[in-house]
């Protein structure tokens, strides 16, 4: 090898490298600008105030080559509507603009609060409180003062958004956090017939899909794993774990200040099978205070009020002689470590360091000792009894994960409760994201998504619809070195209950327990994701059992529904014109269902996310068939309601096959060979695009 060589080679990179630094410092410099929202110095002002920069700074022309003139026209002439301004559409809303779209719509409900500005860059410190929608609007026409950009602080479940509202659009783009939205979101496109990108983030993992209808499956075509609930007695007599303290808290915030519900009681169970015990023995044998705060079997919230909401009492009962009381159930601590009970007077009397009263470092990061989370405790109760009391009488107070004092009351007693069950207890910071169920937000996680967002619209606006696909964003790279993996999007299923031709559903419930309330509200809106249904039998005689209108068969709701003749194989019509959907839903009666399962949805219809099979030692995952082999994918389901499902095969499966994880790419897995027919056929569908994929670039013409 000749010196000059040598010498030509480190010169072509010490340029490139320089070419490298002069970009970064402009991005620099541009973040510095937007952070301060000082005005960006234009190109010709740059390249006067530092001639070195003379065709340095690369355009986004030169980066990405330009746009073809009709796809750009497109661009700048078509509707569309992003629906979330959150941590994916901040980036998104950003993307947009900058690539061309003129025209733009944003819907948000939430307002602006300190824990959204690490990630949602668009807002500021003197935002908060205020709309995202509205203030993501004026942070994006700084970015291009040109575009048409309209911001709605309000609902996309809201009836004025109908599906006429939503012809308007060329194309939506979901950037939500909740399944309810999302499952409303695809209907509603399905029944205006627009195209849909649906995408969503968990910490490192994200995942962005196309939905057409008639052409590929519908948001709802696929199970969804379900939120993870838990037993009531554990929740209220055997806690084990310190999500169970956190659920026990909630619950707790609820009957004491706001919206009483029988299902989430936190006294004692006493119908507890596994405890078995006499209640007559418990009873003369229970020791309890004989102050105003003895255990007196009425409602927690009438109690609460009988006492003036004293912090004192509240915890008395709650830690001292409802554990007592769990006691006098022998049988359940015969296997098991004993609650302790705990004390206001005693813990009060017992001498304890600054930092277990106090805490050091970050409030969200400190792990109080009893002491401190029962003056907490004490401190919260009062500062809630103040706002219910300004309230008025018959007042709520709603649980929210971001008002300080609703969480602080959380913490404290879900941390009380796991000291009485000798468990850890737990920061501020861990209770919070158990029990608000949130992931850890990456702002690169988002920024790569909406990134994904605008290459899928770009190519459903070139009429390049083939060229769509699922992409999936890893945890790690891939055995193959991948960390974006694509695959086909997958054609509708046949047995959905919301995109097929006619959507039928089986659900099993007993007739004569069930009224006419829980249909609508847990079978039809919470179960099927319904807004405002009308229901009549099909009985020959088109009996209306619910109406949509206000006052119209609130005098069926608390009638059981073998009352209007509905038994065993009995046919129910659905509709709800806001979704413009109808489903059938045929009814099984039975007597045999689990203890509080009130319903059971069987036959084709997703219910649970089903329990993948191991593949055999030697063998690939196949798809029902030996002879169409898939890659190995995980088995772990993603259990947060962003939904995400990760592969880790660069292949082309179809997106049904993969399973949902969280760790896909810790674990080890078989794949094709490069050389193999099978491999080389799913392949082929690829091959239209640039074989070059060393730098992992999914390319759009």
């Amino acid at each position: 090898m000749s010196l000059g060589f040598i010498q030509s080679r480190l010169q072509l990179s010490r340029s490139s490298r320089g070419r490298q630094l002069n970009q970064l410092r402009v991005l620099s410099q541009r973040a510095r600008s937007l952070r301060m929202r000082e005005p960006l110095p234009s190109p010709q002002d740059q390249t006067a105030a530092c001639p070195r920069r003379r065709n340095a700074e690369p355009t986004m022309a030169q980066l990405v080559g330009p746009l073809r003139k009709e796809l750009a026209d497109s661009l700048s002439s078509c509707r569309v509507l992003v629906v979330g301004a959150g941590g994916i559409g901040c980036e998104l809303l950003k993307n947009l603009v900058l690539t061309g779209f003129k025209n733009i719509e944003v819907i948000d409900l939430d307002t602006i609060d300190v824990s959204n500005l690490n990630r949602q860059f668009l807002f500021q410190k003197k935002h908060v409180g205020k709309s995202k929608a509205q203030v993501a609007k004026e942070s994006v026409l700084r970015f291009c003062p040109s575009a048409n950009i309209t911001a709605y602080h309000d609902s996309i479940m809201n009836p004025d958004y109908n599906v006429e509202f939503f012809r308007n659009f060329q194309l939506v783009m979901n950037a939500l956090d909740n399944r309810a939205a999302r499952n409303h979101v695809n209907r509603m496109c399905l029944a205006a017939d627009i195209p849909l990108i649906e995408s969503g983030t968990a910490g490192y993992l994200g995942q962005v899909t196309v939905i057409k209808k008639g052409q590929t499956e519908c948001y709802e075509c696929q199970p969804k794993p379900t939120q993870k609930t838990f037993p009531g007695c554990t929740i209220r007599n055997t806690p084990s774990e310190p999500i169970h303290c956190i659920v026990w808290a909630k619950y707790l915030f609820n009957q004491l200040f706001g919206e009483e519900d029988a299902d989430q009681e936190v006294s004692p169970d006493t119908a507890d099978p596994e405890a078995a015990w006499n209640p007559a023995d418990a009873a003369a044998r229970a020791t309890a205070s004989d102050q105003d705060g003895d255990i007196k079997r009425v409602s927690t919230k009438e109690w609460a009020r009988s006492t003036g909401y004293d912090p004192v009492k509240l915890f008395n009962k709650l830690f001292k002689d409802d554990i007592m009381y769990l006691l006098t159930m022998d049988k359940l601590w015969k296997k098991r470590k004993a609650p302790l009970p705990l004390d206001w007077t005693e813990i009060q009397q017992t001498e304890c360091s600054q930092e277990e009263a106090c805490g050091t470092g970050l409030k969200d990061q400190q792990v109080l000792g009893v002491q401190g989370y029962a003056q907490l405790f004490h401190r919260s109760v009062e500062t809630l009894r103040s706002q219910l009391t300004e309230k008025g009488d018959g007042a709520e107070l709603v649980w929210d994960k971001d008002d300080p004092p609703a969480m602080d009351f959380v913490t404290a007693a879900s941390n009380l409760r796991m000291n009485v069950f000798s468990m850890n207890m737990k920061s501020r910071f861990d209770v919070k994201s158990m029990a608000g169920n949130i992931i850890p937000a990456i702002a690169t996680t988002n920024a790569v998504i909406a990134g994904l967002i605008v290459m899928e619209a770009l190519k459903i606006l070139n009429s390049d619809f083939e060229q769509c696909r699922t992409i999936f964003l890893n945890k790690q790279p891939n055995p193959r070195k991948k960390l974006l993996v694509p695959c086909a999007l997958d054609p509708p299923n046949a047995s959905c209950y919301v995109c097929a031709s006619k959507p039928e559903v089986t659900v099993k419930l007993n007739v004569h327990k069930t009224i006419v309330q829980a249909l609508q509200d847990k079978i039809l809106k919470e179960k099927f994701g319904m807004v405002a249904p009308d229901v009549q039998i099909e009985d020959g005689k088109g009996t209306i059992l619910i109406s949509s209108e206000e006052g119209e068969t609130e005098a069926n709701n608390n009638k059981f529904l073998s009352d209007f003749g509905i038994r065993n194989g009995s046919r129910l019509q659905a509709d709800d014109f806001l979704q413009d959907y109808t489903l059938i839903v045929n009814v099984i009666h039975s007597e045999e269902l689990e203890k509080d399962v009130e319903f059971e949805v069987v036959g084709d219809a997703p219910d649970k996310a089903p329990a993948p099979s191991a593949p055999e030692e030697g063998k690939n995952i196949a798809n029902g068939n030996k002879d169409s082999a898939q890659p190995s994918t995980s088995s772990k389901a993603a259990a947060e309601d962003d939904d995400v499902l990760i592969v880790d095969s660069d292949e082309e499966p179809s997106s049904s096959t993969m399973d949902a994880s969280q760790e896909s790419s810790n674990r080890k897995r078989k794949h094709h060979d490069a050389d193999t027919d099978d491999a080389a056929s799913k392949r082929k569908r690829l091959d239209q695009q640039p074989a070059d994929d060393d730098e992992d670039i999914i390319a759009l013409d």
